[in-house]
């Protein structure tokens, strides 16, 4: 029963955490679960530090999120000071 309840609620956080059409998905990495957790994937991790710590010890491993967009725009340039004046 425990095995079935944490398989439910890994697949309903991914269900929560799938970005809707025309959403940017922030989420550049994906835990593809093995074992007792019956093969689930989430995408929900920005880092794969994050996501390597959330399979370490129950097995799964982390690729790339397929549906991973990337930011909307690049980051501003920080303009640079002239300590001359």
């Amino acid at each position: 029963m425990r095995k079935l309840l944490t398989a439910t609620m890994v697949a309903a956080a991914a269900a929560v955490s799938m970005p809707t059409a025309g959403s940017a998905d922030p989420y550049k990495w994906c835990a593809v679960y093995g074992g007792d957790a019956g093969g689930a994937t989430n995408c929900g991790f920005t880092t794969i530090e994050q996501c390597r710590a959330t399979v370490h010890g129950m097995g799964g491993f982390c690729e790339p999120n397929p549906n991973y967009t990337g930011p909307a725009e690049q980051p501003a340039k920080r303009a640079r000071k002239d300590r001359n004046n």
